[in-house]
């Protein structure tokens, strides 16, 4: 099928070249409708999504697509708003606020309007400002929508949402969600502006669309125009991400929002083997919520997928990174790099890190603290937002007393207070410290020099090149010695910098070619920053390296290896608990562990354990009803050989790996269930009595405070003299009673 004008729809399934049929059409709009580049605006969602986009292009192409739009929404609207940020009331310059800039930021407002931070938590508020701004409702609305809620959060989240935004414009920085909402305002108040944006782009196209939220929707809507010369690719079995404000309504809709569209479905995977394929399939049908399609491949046959049952949490990591060292090298080239570690939540990674450092095999973790989120960056980037944007307050308040220089709390209060007063910049007011009565003599001293040392490198970085500036900042400052003074992780902490030097040494400025911004008006740093301050996780995942990736289910999305391992496939863990509350979500918990399955190319493994500690106790553990759909004739059951053990030890049972997968729960659950079966008759079971004391391994000794639930599902609660109170599962706790 060939299409050229009107709105398109590619419903594009796992592994079927979405990334080739988006290079595709761009090209052939070029060749044969003589569609200038210029006039093509590509939106992506990550930033290596875009770069290989643009690589293939200009193979393809056999020159450079001068001109092209190829981004993420929010590099693109980073991009208009700097050529109309003074319009709303921000300079070209604005600082981009990152999470913890963004946490920091809130944690203020709610000080400022008498809400403890302490007591409720800034991350919920970020949540739900975060939500608000995605759904397009500005703080006025939200004020006059909920402030008298009998919701006491959205209350408390009216008074912050107002108090934040202006901090935000006060200090010249937007959150990534204005990146999304600013350029929406920008089009809906100005129409002139819009018709010359709509006048530049005839040809819109998207990736992922299925992730889109109200405000991308309303934006790409805005741009497309009544002409909608829009293509849209995306997978609504793939949309995971409506905790960030994604809407699947925007891919299901898409023929409603857009009548003339035309839909191609593209089912052929490239990828995967048919076994993995098929077990792919057969979850996902469960869901209601779908377009419907059955993924296809020539790979016929294939391995079948592994299923493993392990002890616990520990027994599993050692279990993976067991078989990863034996498997590895038994198929040519084969190597760390082609295993994938998958699980739900990050705090899965801790056992799986130690089981591979105990084996000595190399990984890497994308998600957790990445790179950009580490303190010793975080704090040379404040001085580069300092440097780049000298209204940015959160940049002066983290980088103003480090390193040491005689600045403390007070004397920042104070400076705060005069600068209030007279209406000037923190940055402003620390250049005429010596006028304000109230500050210290030292403090005056401090002020003034890191005042000094700003202006000079703003002057700087006006000429010479980003990584040069840097390095001459860090040397002046000696960050790297004090860096390694700082204790064991120091060494570690001045490598990161150094990494950080690099990365800018190696930075050209990407938007040099651009006639849209006047180029006196930026530096290379405003454009570094702006790069890195875009940066997601999986931007940072290197394919190169020969390691074991080891990432949540999320961040897996758009990448593949030939071996997967998806851990935790406990019912409660995987999909979470909180799922059964909502079909929606528990449709998009289904959705993400197709997304897992579909990232193996040639080998799948599926693991889960009979016990783990959740939040402090211990949990019994069922097999995922998600695995329970895929049909047997396509995996083999296994248990570890510690689970095997326990069972013979403790309980009688033999496993096989080849018993029915029912016969085999059941018989399992049965021989549980009888070993706790009744209290009174259990002589082995230990009994409680609240205000004995009791003694635990790890824990030490203690006062029962509580006992609740029955037989296996006895729950203690104990008052630890040394660690607190904790709640355990009694059969698991190996608590012991405390005579002395």
């Amino acid at each position: 099928m060939e299409h050229f004008q009107g709105p398109l729809l590619v419903l594009a399934g796992a592994g079927s070249g979405k990334t080739r049929v988006l290079t595709a059409r761009i090209c052939h709009l070029i060749r044969h409708h003589g569609v200038p580049p210029y006039r093509i605006l590509s939106v992506t969602f990550t930033n290596k999504a875009a770069g290989e986009m643009k690589e293939r292009i200009r193979q393809q192409l056999g020159e450079e697509p001068t001109g092209l739009w190829a981004g993420t929404f929010h590099s693109t609207g980073a991009r208009i708003l700097r050529r109309f940020a003074s319009l709303l009331g921000w300079s070209p310059t604005f600082t981009i606020y990152d999470q913890e800039q963004t946490l920091r930021q809130i944690k203020r407002a709610q000080e400022e309007v008498g809400i403890d931070p302490k007591r409720w938590s800034p991350k919920v508020f970020r949540s739900h400002i975060s939500g608000a701004k995605n759904q397009l409702i500005s703080p006025q609305e939200f004020v006059e929508e909920n402030g008298d809620s009998f919701d006491i959060i959205q209350r408390h989240v009216a008074r912050i949402y107002p108090v934040f935004q202006e901090a935000l414009k006060n200090h010249d920085a937007f959150d990534f969600d204005d990146l999304l909402v600013k350029p929406v305002e920008l089009f809906e108040s100005r129409p002139e502006i819009l018709e010359e944006y709509r006048s530049r782009f005839s040809f819109l196209l998207v990736d992922e669309y299925q992730d889109t939220n109200r405000a991308q929707f309303r934006f790409l809507e805005l741009l497309a125009g009544e002409a909608a010369n829009l293509m849209v690719v995306g997978d609504d079995d793939q949309s995971i991400y409506a905790w960030r404000g994604a809407d699947i309504r925007n891919i299901l809709d898409f023929e409603a929002a857009f009548p003339r569209a035309a839909v191609v479905r593209l089912e052929e995977n490239y990828r995967s083997t048919e076994k993995i394929l098929d077990a792919a399939n057969q979850v996902i049908r469960h869901n209601v919520d779908r377009k419907g399609k059955d993924l296809r491949t020539r790979r016929k046959g294939g391995d079948t997928i592994s299923i493993t049952e392990t002890l616990d949490e520990t027994d599993e990591a050692r279990w993976i990174a067991g078989e990863i060292e034996a498997t590895i090298g038994q198929v040519p080239d084969r190597d760390y790099r082609s295993y994938s570690v998958l699980y739900r939540t990050n705090t899965q990674a801790r056992a799986l890190e130690d089981a591979f450092r105990v084996k000595g095999l190399p990984y890497q973790v994308v998600g957790g603290v990445g790179f950009y989120e580490r303190r010793e960056i975080q704090d040379v980037l404040g001085y580069l937002r300092l440097i780049s944007n000298p209204r940015d307050g959160g940049a002066f308040d983290r980088v103003v007393g480090y390193p040491r220089r005689g600045v403390g709390s007070t004397t920042v209060a104070r400076l705060r207070e005069w600068s209030q007063e007279t209406g000037l910049t923190l940055l402003e007011a620390a250049s005429k410290a010596v006028e304000i009565p109230t500050l210290p003599k030292s403090g005056v001293r401090g002020l003034t020099e890191f005042a000094d040392l700003i202006q000079r490198y703003s002057a700087r970085a006006s000429q010479v090149e980003v990584g040069v500036a840097l390095e001459e900042l860090v040397e002046e400052l000696d960050l790297l010695r004090l860096l390694r003074e700082e204790g064991p992780d120091g060494d570690d902490r001045a490598e990161n910098v150094k990494e950080l030097i690099a990365a800018a040494m190696d930075f050209e400025a990407e938007l040099l070619e651009e006639d849209d911004l006047p180029r006196d008006r930026f530096t290379d740093l405003d454009f570094f920053l702006q790069r890195v301050s875009l940066v997601a996780d999986v931007d940072l995942h290197d394919p190169d390296a020969d390691s074991v990736t080891l990432m949540t289910l999320h961040n897996a999305k758009g990448l593949e290896f030939p071996v997967v391992f998806i851990s935790g496939l406990e019912d409660g863990l995987f999909p979470l608990s909180r799922a059964y509350d909502d079909p929606a979500s528990l449709e998009e918990e289904r959705r993400l562990f197709y997304v897992g399955l579909t990232r193996a190319e040639d080998k799948l493994y599926l693991t889960h354990a009979r016990q783990r500690r959740r939040a402090g106790e211990y949990m019994y553990g069922r097999l995922s009803p998600f695995v329970e759909a895929i049909d047997e004739a396509l995996v083999d059951e296994r248990t570890s050989s510690r689970l095997r053990r326990s069972f013979e030890t403790g309980f009688g049972i033999g496993f096989g790996g080849t018993s029915s997968r029912r016969r085999r729960q059941e018989r399992v659950q049965e021989e549980w269930e009888n070993s706790f079966a009744d209290e009174d008759l259990n002589q082995d079971l230990p009994r409680f009595v609240k205000g004995e004391r009791v003694s635990h391994s790890t824990f030490g000794s203690g006062t029962v405070m509580e006992v609740s639930g029955f037989g296996p599902d006895l729950k203690v609660t104990v008052k630890f003299d040394s660690v607190g109170v904790k709640k355990l599962l009694a059969r698991y706790a190996d608590l012991e009673k405390d005579y002395f």
